[in-house]
Formats: C-alpha cells, sequence, structure tokens
C-alpha cells in the first residue's frame, strides 16, 4: 500500500492511535493559540492537531 493513496482522514485516525501521539479537536468558531519556537498562531477551530513526541 502507497501512502500516497491513503486520505489523510484515515492517517489522521491511525495515529491518533498510537502510543506518543495525543489527538487534539477545537471545535468549529472556538479560539486556539499555539506557540512553539516564539512563534505563535491564534485563530478559530474547527481543527485537529495532532501532538506528536515519539
Amino acid at each position: 500500500m502507497e501512502l500516497k493513496n491513503v486520505s489523510t482522514k484515515e492517517l489522521v485516525e491511525e495515529l491518533a492511535k498510537r502510543e506518543g501521539v495525543e489527538l487534539l479537536s477545537v471545535e468549529p468558531y472556538e479560539p486556539y493559540s499555539i506557540t512553539a519556537n516564539g512563534q505563535t498562531i491564534s485563530d478559530g477551530g474547527p481543527v485537529v492537531i495532532l501532538r506528536i513526541w515519539d
């Protein structure tokens, strides 16, 4: 199976099941903010964020 033929939805669902991965869901119109390396991103949902530390 080539990963380029797998949908993004399927990839996210598979990654979310693994150790070392946390899935964060932001509901529509809910504000969120991410700061990393001195850069901040602020926006509103919907958005799915994968926190991967593996």
